[in-house]
């Protein structure tokens, strides 16, 4: 069976779903979302203008990077399994899921908009993906400015301001260092294989920030590591060093866990942490004022236009603010219901964990509303409690 994959070369998410089907050598065809292909057959199938989407032979649409490498990995395609077994590695998957999907979009942001010197000629070409064929030279340039234009205010949104430039450089200087450190004695996040925490963390890390010609060069010359692991996680073949031959195929031991992916999980709860807490008592606030919202409604969040607002919270020591995009809460509560499958004692073992590394709350932080996904979009789901 042979997949289509609708994208973009620069698309976050898109590099997400890539990354899986390369790496387990799915077989594909990727069409650029600019097509009249998916224009005109597949954006009327699913109800907006949204990326990745795959198609199966059979003509089954799947959008979303989540829900695309789930189906894939059911349908027997992993090498190895993603979704690791240990319930504590399972569990520190998902939160790196969670934040490589969203705590990394403020470096991803910024340093693909805020150096145009460097960047511009190179991101005309990237977004010609996203553009109608065939278009005048003059009609391309506006295009392109439209689109760049939405993506700039995005950037804003996210929390990428004159204010906090410096803050984002910081923080990301700041995760590359531990990145590089962990990967240099370790060829995944969990060991000796990819797991849904590499494909959560690969989309930022590839699309945006080794690819853009300022953060390709930041990464190639201050983490050559790291940059080794994007090009593994683009590569169908398996890549062995002798060096780490030993772990190639095993994950760590939960009760070992090397010290380096604890700081990167310190990290998290030092970076993000903050942010998610914020977005959920903000989505919470608004829920309350919106009781009209029925079970099965959709919530349309993807796009930043249609945020449920924007939540402040102190962020490296200033207070900054970000839209609450409600597909957050998808991940997160991915990380929950994981953790609620648990037996009792893991439970308490995982929190233990978690606890230990700032990051407890991650397993408690609750929206009133499930969210769940039907027929490829958001919907709120029923009331929890």
């Amino acid at each position: 069976m042979t997949y289509t994959l609708y994208g973009m070369a620069g698309s976050l998410y898109t590099a997400r779903a890539r990354s899986y089907m390369r790496t387990n050598a799915v077989p594909f065809t990727e069409v650029k979302a600019g097509s009249e292909e998916f224009t005109g057959e597949i954006v009327p199938q699913i109800g907006r203008w949204i990326i990745p989407v795959i198609k199966t032979a059979d003509g089954t649409i799947i959008q979303d990077g989540a829900d695309i490498i789930d189906h894939l990995d059911a349908a027997g395609f992993s090498k190895n399994p993603i979704y690791p077994t240990e319930p504590v590695l399972l569990l520190i998957a998902h939160a790196f899921e969670l934040f490589g999907s969203h705590g990394l979009l403020r470096p991803a942001m910024h340093y693909r908009w805020n150096f145009d010197e460097v960047n511009l000629p190179f991101l005309r070409e990237t977004f010609r993906d996203v553009l109608p064929s065939c278009l005048s030279k003059d009609a391309e340039d506006a295009d392109f400015l439209h689109a760049s234009g939405r993506m700039r205010q995005a950037a804003v949104v996210l929390g990428v301001t004159p204010d906090t430039q410096r803050l984002v450089e910081e923080s990301y200087a700041q995760f590359l260092v531990l990145m590089e450190q962990h990967l240099r004695h370790h060829p995944f996040i969990l060991g000796g294989h990819a797991t849904i925490a590499d494909y959560g963390l690969i989309g930022a890390m590839y699309a945006h920030l080794a690819r853009d010609p300022v953060p390709l060069r930041l990464m190639q010359t201050s983490a050559p590591n790291v940059f080794r692991w994007v090009e593994r996680m683009n590569m169908a073949e398996t890549f062995v060093d002798e060096a780490v031959a030993k772990a190639q195929g095993k994950l760590f031991d939960s009760d070992s866990l090397p010290l380096t992916l604890l700081q990167l999980m310190r990290f998290i709860a030092d970076d993000y942490l903050p942010e998610i807490a914020a977005h959920v008592e903000h989505a919470n606030s608004w829920l309350k004022r919106h009781t009209e919202i029925e079970s099965g409604s959709p919530t349309k969040n993807k796009s930043m236009k249609s945020g449920m607002g924007l939540a402040p919270f102190q962020w490296r020591g200033e207070e900054i603010e970000t839209v609450v995009v409600p597909y957050r809460f998808y991940l997160l509560q991915r990380l929950q219901d994981a953790f609620c499958r648990q037996s009792e004692n893991d439970r308490t073992t995982i929190r233990a964990r978690f606890e230990s590394t700032a990051l407890e709350d991650l397993l408690d932080l609750r929206t009133n509303r499930r969210m769940d996904r039907r027929d490829n979009q958001e919907v709120w789901g029923e009331l929890q409690s």
